[in-house]
């Protein structure tokens, strides 16, 4: 049996029918999005992404796995954080309603959430990764399923996992596993590609610090967990890098909690209302749709902490073909 990443539930749309499972919404790196929590907190983020010339497939049967603390898996600039973690604190302690659906979405205490914040380190994404986003909605937090583009600034935990989108302040858990068709809403950019998307893994120790490939200069170097750089280090190239693995198995992510209901148009939903004007590729309620059925992925095994056994190209990983739902 395949196993997807898709939303946990469904809801009314705009015209009184029933939403689908299954959706996932591709946000853009530079695009604030639907419902944030707070303004933009973002300093870095305009690497541009991959780009390809080829169509890209809808063949989502095979997803990709990465370990949180595979070095190269985040990028950054030296000496430069990608996202202002005292601005996002000061969004949030300015509106206690975002601080405590904020605090709710991360399982921390809301007297928590700045040293919460502080204790995350700010990269950027170097791959398109399938998150659960939560949008501000109804003074809750709006769980729904997003790829964000690479290039993305985000706050990242003691595991290598993604915690908070800075474009939009909305804080991320790992994408949920269900057994459905995966619809995705939005316009693809340029170099999308549905099997090229990444799933991070946490890693199995907590991780002191992270290493970092320079967009700028191609360059390495070491990022402490939780600075902002200033205390970055330039180290040498790897001898093994970030290579995610694609294969048959059971997820390992976590669903949201019974509290965190999947967005719906009159409560929690990213999808507009039917007083909305016509929604663009910037909503997840966007027209545009591609039926597939990605698996989950084992994460690659480690030599050792912050190395991983798996090697390659970081653009041609070996991918294996899921076997079809109902099988």
């Amino acid at each position: 049996m395949a196993v997807v990443f898709s939303r946990s539930g469904g809801g009314s749309d705009s015209d009184g029918g029933t939403a689908a499972d299954g959706e996932v919404f591709l946000q853009p790196a530079a695009e604030t999005g639907p419902d944030p929590f707070t303004p933009s907190s973002a300093t870095d983020s305009s690497v541009p992404p991959e780009t390809s010339s080829a169509t890209p497939t809808q063949d989502t049967n095979v997803v990709r796995s990465a370990r949180g603390d595979a070095p190269g898996l985040y990028g950054g600039t030296r000496d430069k954080a990608s996202c202002d973690t005292e601005k996002q604190i000061g969004f949030l302690g300015s509106a206690p309603d975002k601080n405590r659906a904020f605090a709710s979405a991360e399982d921390v205490q809301p007297s928590g959430v700045a040293d919460y914040l502080r204790s995350l380190t700010p990269l950027q994404l170097r791959y398109d990764t399938r998150v659960t986003n939560h949008g501000f909605r109804g003074g809750e937090a709006a769980p729904y399923q997003a790829v964000l583009q690479t290039g993305t600034a985000v706050l990242v935990d003691d595991r290598g996992v993604p915690r908070v989108r800075c474009a939009c302040g909305n804080p991320l858990t790992p994408p949920v596993a269900q057994k459905s068709t995966l619809k995705v809403t939005g316009d693809p950019w340029p170099g999308y590609q549905p099997q090229k998307v990444v799933v991070v893994q946490e890693a199995a120790t907590i991780m002191n610090m992270f290493v970092v490939i320079n967009l700028d200069s191609d360059e390495w170097f070491e990022r402490l967990r939780g600075d902002t750089g200033g205390k970055d280090k330039k180290t040498n190239p790897p001898k093994n890098t970030a290579s995610p693995s694609a294969s048959t198995g059971s997820p390992t992510s976590k669903s949201p909690s019974p509290s965190s209901s999947p967005p719906s148009p009159s409560s929690s939903s990213p999808k507009p209302s039917s007083s909305s004007p016509k929604p663009s590729p910037s909503s997840p309620s966007a027209s545009k749709s591609s039926p597939s059925t990605p698996t989950t992925q084992s994460p690659p095994t480690a030599d050792s902490p912050g190395t991983t056994s798996a090697s390659g190209d970081l653009d041609t990983p070996d991918t294996v073909t899921a076997p079809s739902p109902g099988l």
